[in-house]
């Protein structure tokens, strides 16, 4: 499985982007979609996650009201609304799946396919 994440960029405070997710491989029923995230010098942090067992969804208590995730990767594309943002969620993000439950998403280690991170720069 590759995944190929897009989307990011230079935007101000307060402003939106949407990442995308897309996997090269289709027969990924099951397989949940999650986004981590990592700022320099800080450790890889889970930002958000979406089954598609069930569809339910995970955000990260610092992303919560602002971050939207939608989509089935075995379908389709799946997305991150960035509203709001803020310029602690400067950092690199990276889309991951594997056959898991969103609640690994406190264990970057155990999800076995990453994409090539794409950059969220949030500066005035």
């Amino acid at each position: 499985v590759q995944l190929q994440a897009s989307g990011g960029g230079l935007v101000q405070p307060g402003g939106s982007l949407r990442l995308s997710c897309v996997a090269s491989r289709f027969s990924l029923a099951y397989y949940a979609v999650g986004w981590f995230r990592q700022a320099p010098g800080k450790e890889r942090e889970g930002v958000s996650c979406i089954s598609s067992f069930d569809g339910s969804t995970y955000y990260a208590d610092s992303v919560k009201g602002r971050f939207t995730i939608s989509g089935d990767i075995a379908k389709s594309p799946v997305y991150l609304q960035m509203n709001d943002l803020k310029p602690e969620d400067t950092a690199v993000y990276y889309c991951v799946t594997d056959f898991l439950e969103c609640t690994r998403m406190s264990e970057p280690s155990v999800w076995g396919f990453w994409g090539k991170g794409t950059q969220v720069t949030v500066s005035s």
